[in-house]
């Protein structure tokens, strides 16, 4: 296996690879994927370097689950650091959130995963009063108590949700959308994670695959695609799809990064470098449907870092197209 850089993952006190697996995809919600052709994802990733998968019991009501513990169960040596989450199978009431529910869904989840003990879970995007509550956080250090998982974590959609998270002091990690087209947490979310002592595991990092360059405005995906079905957040929160961006706008913006790739250097790379180096981030997830894919993602975390040049660059293109798109819709 290659050797990648290691980061501390905040209060798990445990180091993860800087690149790390995410694996929506291999739930099928970004197509179908063969069970052969996803654990030649991991594997590919393994062989890269990554330590760190983040699944959730949702993709593919569980498959994403159930596929990386038939892999890990074959590969114990991998030392993988496997994050899950929970939450989002259930109504999103704030009253779903209690401690009888939570050892159900740990429940499937460790079954799912054939495992004793959660490395971390993460609540998945709950509703944004979940993230105030006493009695929330009480229970999360219950399923600690009890050895169902080792840490827990947050996945949210705001930064005032992660900041909010920041300060209780059981919060692991915090999961947030960052990549050159939402660079929003940059400004308070990552400096307060670092006070705190909190790791920032950066999802959505190529924008849905926008910052891969590859998509033109005719690009049609497939039905079962959320990039077909939540495009304007019919099915969940519409960040979580191209970032929130109008699929037009991303395209244009994404033609102009990809001139900014340096030479040798794809695209989606240098999208990946740009969360990489951010101060504060400790992993960042993207997906794969492809061994290619997985390895060229692996392969982000070797590059030199960007040069200021670029960074201002980036950061010029994101006020012009897209802060400017999202103002005009507003």
């Amino acid at each position: 296996m290659s050797p990648m850089e290691q980061r501390t993952l905040g209060r798990t006190g445990r180091d993860v690879s800087v690149v790390g697996q995410g694996t929506w995809q291999l739930g099928g919600d970004w197509g179908e994927v063969a069970e052969p052709d996803a654990f030649g994802v991991l594997d590919a990733a393994v062989e890269s370097g990554v330590t760190f998968f983040d699944t959730a019991d949702v993709y593919g009501d569980g498959r994403s689950e159930q596929l990386i513990g038939r892999y890990l169960k074959n590969r114990p040596d991998a030392g993988i650091l496997v994050a899950t989450k929970m939450g989002r199978r259930a109504d999103q009431v704030p009253e779903n959130y209690v401690l009888d529910n939570f050892r159900t869904w740990n429940d499937r989840s460790r079954a799912n995963l054939g495992v004793d003990t959660l490395d971390l879970v993460q609540l998945h995007c709950p509703p944004s009063s979940v993230y105030s509550s006493d009695a929330v956080y009480d229970a999360l250090d219950t399923l600690v108590a009890e050895e169902r998982i080792a840490a827990y974590a947050v996945s949210v959609e705001t930064c005032a949700e992660a900041l909010t998270a920041l300060a209780r002091p059981g919060v692991a990690s915090v999961q947030i959308i960052l990549n050159p087209f939402r660079p929003k947490p940059l400004d308070e979310v990552l400096p307060a994670a670092v006070a705190a002592g909190v790791g920032i595991i950066a999802r959505v990092p190529l924008a849905s695959g926008l910052l891969s360059g590859k998509y033109t405005e005719d690009t049609v995906f497939a039905p079962g695609d959320h990039r077909t079905y939540n495009r304007h957040g019919e099915a969940f929160d519409q960040g979580e799809t191209f970032s929130g961006i109008d699929f037009a706008t991303g395209v244009a913006a994404a033609a102009e990064f990809a001139e900014l790739a340096p030479e040798g250097v794809t695209p989606a790379q240098t999208a990946l470098r740009w969360v990489i180096q951010q101060p504060g981030v400790t992993s960042v997830i993207p997906g794969a449907r492809s061994v290619e894919q997985a390895r060229a993602n692996a392969a982000a975390a070797a590059l030199p870092p960007l040069p200021q040049s670029t960074l201002d660059a980036v950061r010029e293109l994101y006020d012009r197209r897209i802060r400017a798109a999202i103002h005009d819709r507003w």
